[in-house]
């Protein structure tokens, strides 16, 4: 009983590992190390990890899915290392800032993760938002949504008024007086509190805008905004 017991567990691990291998057939492969693009290639993956890349159409075997790209040119995925996946440029880019709710922006990071991907994008750095940025890797990590492997800063780092002080272009009674943890100090001690907590919040990079930006929300040039000590 114990060897039959064994030999279907075999069995059945042999058949999951058969399901999860697949063959990309490439008519053109684009190889960035050596500059060349190779003809009649085959991707060979196993899960969710490329094994090897061989010469020529390689046989599938039962159990194996081929993927027909023999009229196609493949090539790696791009990476962009400056995007903002929480939001999309709009005219009411502006107004969402202050009507959107964390929820309202989880699920539109969503949606621009998945488009990021299928765009060919398999890498990205955000640079940039209000924090949900960090639960989207954690989701894409964990297989939970479609998206790009996100490298991210979190909320980025800015001085009052400067590039990234999320209170830009708001009213009095909407500004507020943020600080280190919504990205904006004024000393050396707020701007060392904000990057030890985006490290505690999860951050994989840290965003200081350390000058003015083309499309800051405020009258504060293209100039220096940190003091050399922050």
């Amino acid at each position: 009983m114990r060897q039959l017991l064994t030999l279907a567990l075999i069995l059945f691990c042999t058949t999951i590992s058969l399901a999860q291998r697949q063959l990309i057939q490439c008519g053109k492969l684009i190889d960035v190390n050596s500059g060349q693009v190779l003809t009649e290639m085959t991707i060979v993956v196993e899960g969710d990890k490329i094994v090897s890349v061989d010469r020529g159409y390689t046989r599938a075997k039962s159990g194996e899915t081929v993927i027909d790209l023999k009229d196609k040119t493949v090539m790696p995925g791009l990476m962009d290392m400056h995007v903002h996946l929480e939001s999309e440029s709009s005219p009411r880019s502006q107004i969402e800032g202050f009507t959107l709710n964390p929820a309202d922006i989880a699920y539109d990071a969503q949606v621009y993760a998945e488009r990021t991907l299928m765009a060919g994008f398999t890498t990205v750095r955000d640079l940039g938002g209000s924090g949900v940025n960090v639960a989207l890797k954690k989701a894409i990590n964990a297989g939970k949504v479609k998206g790009p492997r996100v490298y991210t800063a979190e909320k980025s780092i800015a001085t009052t008024g400067g590039h990234a002080d999320p209170t830009n272009g708001a009213s009095l009674h909407l500004m507020g007086n943020p600080g280190p943890e919504d990205g904006v100090v004024n000393s050396f001690e707020e701007a060392r509190k904000a990057v030890r907590q985006r490290y505690k919040n999860g951050a994989d990079v840290i965003k200081i805008t350390a000058t003015g930006g083309v499309l800051s929300v405020a009258k504060d040039g293209m100039g220096p905004q940190f003091q050399e000590d922050e």
